[in-house]
């Protein structure tokens, strides 16, 4: 089964979430492809898609927007997870909760899932006008990631990617 895990990250540390989606993905025996949001102008070679974007004032970034746009009734018809990073900080600020609102997206899509993730702010990839930013806000820099949740969603994906190849799931699977 050919998987698209599609990302759009503005300075890395989201690519690097859907890299460790994809590498649990492919070590279930899925065929994945990582791929930037930007990148992507149809999702029709796949059976199921992963997608996720960093989020900014509480928005997916653009190119993460223009690919289910683009992709919106075929999205519809696969299984579709998503998933955002962006919170950080000690507790993490904002809360899930808050930290995007990703519901007409979801109701595009028909996602199964929408997960967010804590992020990463490494100030020295920033521009001049980002810290400036991030300086007003406030924001705690760091790596806030949790790998083991991260792959441990994946694996969840895997396993109802499996059920379907099966037949126990609600969608209508297409191997390629």
């Amino acid at each position: 089964m050919k998987v698209l895990v599609a990302v759009a990250s503005k300075h890395g540390a989201t690519a690097e979430i859907a890299d460790a989606i994809g590498r649990t993905l492919e070590q279930a025996g899925l065929e994945v492809a990582v791929v930037d949001a930007a990148e992507v102008t149809t999702v029709d070679p796949y059976a199921a898609a992963v997608i996720g974007s960093g989020v900014y004032a509480g928005h997916w970034l653009k190119a993460a927007r223009a690919l289910v746009d683009r992709n919106e009734a075929a999205l519809a018809e696969m299984p579709v997870w998503l998933f955002s990073s962006g919170p950080l900080g000690d507790p993490l600020k904002p809360q899930d909760d808050e930290a995007v609102n990703v519901d007409g997206i979801i109701q595009m899509t028909k996602a199964a899932d929408h997960r967010v993730f804590a992020g990463a702010l490494d100030r020295d990839k920033l521009t001049f006008a980002e810290k400036a930013i991030i300086r007003a806000v406030r924001a705690e820099g760091g790596d806030f990631r949790d790998w083991g949740e991260i792959e441990a969603w994946a694996a969840e994906i895997v396993a109802t990617l499996r059920a379907g190849e099966s037949g126990a799931s609600p969608w209508p699977f297409v191997p390629t």
